[in-house]
């Protein structure tokens, strides 16, 4: 068992737990993620790594309430346990592999939408305990659905806040705030990190793709079992078939086919659509499995 260590709302339908999980804080990096099962009937979920410690020995997870297994989660208070917490699992960020004085002149920009704000976070923090601070935008549709925003402004070099409805700092989309950075301000970044909806990462990777900045996104919003075995992940990058819970979750923004895999979430969500993707895409409609016997 798991035990929760802290639990607390930080917006509407969106929560924060702090988890026991010695072994998976131990081997955690940015950008990876684990899978959370509240008991044995309870549903496996996939939830991004926000943040970890290792020498308590715990992971942070945030989550937002979207079903009947989020739903019975947010109930769950400090004490409480879960049955499984099994990670890390995906690829940590490409740069925490890079050699660091390489890293400290590149310049960093993040874009992160919603509740990607969790998952940027571990990766401005890693960054920024090397020595390297990286630009931060955080968007919302309001300001109530700004999460840590304290936390992402202790370890980024400048946070931009931007919400659709005006309600907070100012009005407009991370796109809006990046063309004022580069256009108006006249920043110059080597690398942009985006996460979030799929249509803000779509939008964003056509902007820096004009502007010329290489753009990592993470598809973590489209993962359901997390091993590659029910093809939910599946996406075109580059033209070639990935999973993103096993080749992913991130990958160069400007290859990956957003229209393709956006379509394809709407077909996934149906008995119907699973059939007609099952025939159209064979023995590449499933990762770990490769049929759909």
């Amino acid at each position: 068992m798991y035990k929760i260590l802290k639990a607390c709302n930080l917006a509407s339908n969106i929560f924060l737990m702090d988890v026991e999980a010695k072994r998976v804080a131990a081997a955690c990096e940015p950008g990876q993620f684990v899978i959370v099962k509240i008991d044995e009937k309870g549903e496996r979920i996939p939830l991004t790594i926000c943040d970890y410690d290792r020498q308590k020995g715990t992971v942070t997870i945030v989550v937002q309430t979207v079903g009947a297994s989020t739903t019975r989660m947010q109930k769950l208070k400090a004490g409480d346990s879960f049955r499984d917490f099994v990670g890390p699992l995906g690829r940590p960020s490409d740069f925490v592999n890079e050699d660091i004085e390489s890293l400290k002149k590149k310049k960093f920009l993040f874009v992160s939408g919603g509740l990607g704000t969790a998952p940027v976070y571990p990766q401005v923090k890693w960054l920024h305990e090397h020595g390297i601070d990286a630009d931060v935008i955080i968007g919302a549709r309001t300001k109530e659905l700004v999460i840590l925003e304290d936390e992402m402004r202790a370890v980024s070099g400048n946070l931009y806040i931007t919400t659709d409805d005006g309600s907070y700092v100012r009005k407009g989309m991370g796109t809006d705030v990046i063309k004022d950075l580069v256009n108006n301000e006249g920043k110059k970044y080597d690398v942009c990190v985006a996460i979030g909806p799929m249509i803000m990462m779509k939008f964003v990777c056509l902007l820096t793709k004009e502007l010329g900045i290489p753009t990592i996104v993470s598809m973590n919003p489209i993962m359901v079992d997390g091993t590659g075995m029910c093809g939910a992940c599946r996406i075109l990058v580059d033209g070639q078939v990935k999973f993103a819970c096993v080749d992913g979750p991130e990958f160069d923004g400007h290859l990956v086919d957003f229209d393709q895999a956006m379509k394809r979430m709407g077909l996934y969500k149906t008995e119907e659509g699973r059939a007609l993707l099952a025939e159209q895409e064979g023995d590449t409609h499933h990762g770990g499995c490769g049929n759909c016997n």
